[in-house]
């Protein structure tokens, strides 16, 4: 999608999820044909005139100042994630030909991998799998004997039927693949492989339908994750999300566990067995 549909899009999925009696503006104030806010109550809230609101939501003000785009933001009470993403979809750069393609990672980040005793992963901004250490096998299924089109997060969670039925939260793990997707189509717009991907996912897994027509953005730096293994049981596991300063669309994840709880142990006879 271009970037200014992209732009409208989420700019309109933000103004229908919010009540316009919360932002003091009466609820039965005339008939409404869409939920949430008007495009001239969003220009109001904002400090701008109604034209060029409608403009900035038709992606045709290029130009914007950051101040109006906080004005926005604060209008429509994003996060510091929306926010971000407001801003990359305003300011799209013309040329996103750095987005990655699909090239392995650096030697030294599979030698970190393989001194990490956790299951660990070296994910790209599609959520494709790049590198990986022997726990993350046995905890989630052997990467080696997947076709790298199979090695893919999102795909694994939402679409393979016996790795996805492993994890009870299918939702909330649904959300979190899309908070990413949206964030890496801001970033690079133009990205076929990414679409691809997105359209895949759409086509397949209502949840992430569900999400991705919400327009939910968000970045996760850390959570848990609840697995059903067929070994060890059921697991309530953390983990922990950071970035390779040298590689900044490829981030290391690690899932880990509390002391003395039978998630450490699981972890330990994965690292060891």
């Amino acid at each position: 999608m271009e970037p200014a549909l992209e732009l409208g899009e989420f700019l309109r999925s933000r103004r229908a999820r919010m009540r316009p009696e919360d932002v003091g503006f009466a609820s039965g104030s005339g008939p409404r044909r869409v939920p949430g806010l008007r495009r001239e109550e969003v220009a109001y809230l904002a400090g701008v005139s109604v034209d060029y609101y409608v403009r900035l939501e038709q992606g045709r003000n290029r130009g914007v100042s950051d101040s109006v785009l906080g004005a926005v933001a604060d209008a429509l009470r994003m996060d510091d994630d929306e926010r971000a993403h407001l801003v990359r979809l305003a300011r799209p750069d013309d040329d996103d030909a750095g987005a990655p393609d699909g090239r392995p990672a650096r030697p030294g980040v599979r030698q970190l991998l393989d001194w990490i005793s956790a299951p660990a992963l070296a994910v790209d901004h599609r959520l494709d799998i790049v590198a990986w250490n022997r726990p993350a096998c046995v905890l989630i299924t052997d990467l080696s004997a997947l076709s790298p089109t199979q090695r893919n997060m999102a795909r694994l969670h939402l679409l393979d039927a016996e790795i996805s039925g492993r994890y009870p939260d299918v939702d909330l793990i649904a959300r979190e693949v899309v908070g990413q997707l949206r964030i890496a189509v801001g970033r690079y717009p133009r990205d076929a492989a990414l679409h691809r991907l997105i359209a895949e996912l759409a086509a397949k897994s209502p949840e992430f339908r569900h999400h991705w027509e919400r327009h939910a953005v968000h970045t996760k730096s850390s959570g848990f994750k609840r697995v059903n293994h067929p070994e060890a049981g059921l697991l309530t596991l953390a983990y922990e999300i950071t970035h390779f300063p040298q590689d900044p669309n490829l981030s290391l994840l690690v899932y880990t566990a509390a002391p003395d709880t039978p998630e450490a142990q699981a972890l330990r006879l994965m690292a060891t067995g």
